[in-house]
């Protein structure tokens, strides 16, 4: 049974595992002497998308601080991309639900932004997770959408990868025709690109499409040429496929030597590589050739290869397990250590709001007992207005959340409904004001801060 080859997850970091470690250390030892917040957050995104390859528990960690911190300081951007970079790491332990949990939190950022190539990528992104969860029409729909953005905005460096997305997902349903039109569209865009790597992928498919058809001529013409540019690419695992591909059109055009000599070569590259499902396949398709021929030495040694493969697979099937359970226990754990921290931060605002709602009533009463000593009136009445500034700056320290949730932190309807706001509260501000300046100041009007000089008579019976 095929897989198919064609699947483009953009974003997701590849090369060696030696230069991934080169650069990845590169980055760390940046990342130490960064003192910027915003700074910090694109290190850590890019050290995470880096290390995914080779320690993806340690990438969840990096990622998820990423976003902690970028949500910490709005940092737009850096949410975005540490949502891909928790998502892309994701997929490669096989857990994709929540892959695609991150890839929807992000695409809800994207949509909000004039970034259409990310918006795009962030689309075909989400339709790959569908895609490996066998959602063909999920993913077709993603595809598509990120097809309309990429045709309206003129995207042409992500036209190839949606084409090909879109075929693979057409050939997976078994519509032939579609898949054969977009794998054509593909090979069109990456001839305009001449990138050896897009041709060899394009030709792949359409080597597939025309075998599905009957057209065994054309199907090879393909096959040949594509392994020709994937060889040229280093592109082992698509090369894997195509091989494999040729392997099953010799097969069904009753050439047994070539059909075993190319599905022997897809057998040999993908053991030197480690692909252990390609190799699988291909040691499937060679069980399935010698039990036809009747060759039953060969048959047998085949199956006992595929069944070491299967154990193998099922091994690592288990440690991406234990990598899922412990990624999802780390993840929950700094999201924990994220929770205490905004709620001692919220008991630290509710602290600062209590002592200021303290505070008022005093310094009321302080300016209240004020009055009733000897102490300049122009005093008294900075006091007084002292104490209601403060009192409707409270008040509107007290309102602006509730506003800004009933808004949804739209600064149109917030700047609206404080204006409201404040035409009620500056007129009564100032009656009040003047009442209570007044009613401070009247006991001083009444004379008894005014001193008084008293008069001495003599009394003409002492004249003493």
């Amino acid at each position: 049974m095929r897989k198919i080859f064609g699947i483009i997850l953009l974003l997701l970091f590849a090369g060696t595992g030696f230069a991934q470690r080169s650069a990845a250390d590169s980055i760390q030892t940046l990342l130490s002497k960064e003192r910027t917040d915003t700074g910090r957050v694109r290190k850590m995104w890019s050290l995470a998308g880096l290390i995914s390859v080779y320690d993806p528990e340690k990438a969840l960690v990096i990622a998820q601080e990423a976003l902690l911190l970028a949500t910490r300081i709005n940092y737009v951007e850096g949410q975005s991309k540490s949502l891909g970079a928790l998502a892309n790491t994701f997929v490669k332990i096989g857990n994709y639900p929540r892959a695609l949990e991150f890839n929807l939190r992000k695409l809800q950022i994207e949509e909000k932004r004039n970034n259409p190539a990310s918006l795009a990528s962030t689309l075909i992104a989400t339709g790959v997770v569908y895609r490996y969860q066998e959602q063909y029409a999920d993913a077709l729909l993603y595809y598509r959408k990120a097809d309309s953005v990429i045709n309206g905005n003129e995207l042409n460096s992500l036209r190839y990868f949606s084409l090909m997305n879109i075929g693979d997902v057409y050939d997976k349903l078994n519509n032939t025709d579609s898949a054969f039109s977009y794998f054509n569209k593909a090979l069109i865009q990456s001839n305009l690109e001449k990138d050896e790597d897009h041709m060899g992928n394009a030709m792949t498919g359409l080597g597939h499409t025309y075998m599905d058809m009957g057209n065994y001529a054309f199907s090879l013409l393909n096959y040949v040429t594509a392994i020709g540019y994937l060889k040229s690419a280093n592109n082992d695992e698509v090369l894997c496929e195509a091989t494999l591909g040729l392997a099953q059109l010799y097969q069904k055009m009753n050439k047994p030597d070539s059909a075993v000599f190319y599905a022997s070569y897809s057998h040999a590259v993908a053991a030197k590589d480690g692909f252990l499902n390609k190799q699988l396949e291909a040691t499937d398709f060679l069980t399935e050739h010698y039990q036809r021929l009747k060759l039953t030495d060969s048959a047998y040694f085949y199956l006992s290869q595929s069944k070491a493969l299967n154990d193998s697979l099922n091994s690592k099937d288990k440690i991406r397990e234990l990598q899922v359970i412990s990624g999802n226990e780390k993840l929950r754990q700094l999201e924990i250590e994220e929770k205490k921290r905004i709620a001692k931060k919220e008991r630290k605002q509710q602290l600062q709001l209590l002592f200021i709602g303290i505070f008022i009533p005093g310094f009321f009463l302080l300016t209240l007992l004020l009055s009733r000593i000897r102490i300049h009136v122009r005093v008294i009445r900075i006091l007084g207005v002292l104490s209601l500034l403060i009192l409707f700056e409270y008040l509107t320290l007290l309102l602006h959340p509730t506003v800004a949730n009933l808004t949804n932190h739209t600064p149109v309807y917030e700047m609206l409904i404080f204006v409201s706001i404040a035409a009620l509260l500056i007129p009564a501000h100032h009656r009040i004001e003047r009442w209570l300046i007044k009613k401070l100041t009247h006991f001083d009007d009444g004379s008894i801060r005014i001193k008084k000089s008293r008069l001495k008579v003599k009394d003409p019976s002492n004249p003493a």
